[in-house]
């Protein structure tokens, strides 16, 4: 099968690392994620057929869940839809960036979501993951527009927009279901235009990075 455009990637700034999900990632991922229950949950998509069934955040964060997740983003990489990115701090894994619902022809588009454990927000680290991500999304991936979706109450997720210039662009309505609700959320976007310098060359002269 021939290589999907720009995957697979091991991006870098410093001591940040964008790098492909790795099966062996699989127990730090969920120690991870159960640490972070009450950072992540409230923001995260409910996985499919569960907006009426209810499961607890402990039973979608297991070994088992991870592999699956693994071997459905790595199937969607190859594809060319998906770019499913662990975020690494001296090669410790701390979050991940994942591009999804990538569409070519005339609309030549994606949307990324983000997170990060707790413990190391704050220091810059999703910002310039995100930033290396877009910038590889407007070089080898070849894509024209990349759309971020934030609920009106996470505040945290829309500051990293914010610090990297994505511009607002409307609410979604009943957008996506978190939680077994239909949620609103917010558009944010950054076409190839609003970025001719490169998003990390921006994040690097930007005077929100110490802030």
């Amino acid at each position: 099968m021939a290589r999907a455009p720009g995957w697979p990637a091991v991006l870098s700034e410093g001591s940040v690392e964008a790098r492909p999900l790795r099966l062996r990632d699989a127990s730090a991922w969920v120690d991870i994620r159960l640490r972070n229950a009450d950072w992540l949950a409230p923001w995260e998509a409910t996985p499919p057929g569960l907006v009426m069934v209810r499961e607890t955040w402990a039973q979608r964060q297991t070994l088992a869940v991870y592999r699956q997740m693994w071997h459905r983003l790595r199937q969607q990489a190859r594809l060319g839809i998906a770019l499913p990115f662990a975020v690494a701090l001296d090669g410790r894994l701390v979050g991940q960036v994942t591009v999804s619902t990538i569409a070519r022809g005339a609309f030549n588009s994606a949307q990324v979501g983000y997170w990060v454990d707790r413990e190391y927000a704050g220091r810059g680290i999703t910002p310039t993951a995100l930033a290396l991500v877009v910038d590889h999304c407007f070089g080898p991936v070849g894509l024209h527009r990349v759309e971020a979706n934030v609920r009106p109450e996470n505040v945290a997720s829309q500051r990293v927009l914010a610090k990297l210039g994505f511009r607002e662009e409307g609410l979604h309505r009943r957008y996506l279901a978190i939680d077994g609700h239909y949620r609103d959320h917010i558009a944010f976007a950054l076409t190839t235009e609003d970025v001719p310098e490169g998003l990390l060359r921006r994040w690097r002269q930007s005077p929100l990075r110490r802030s």
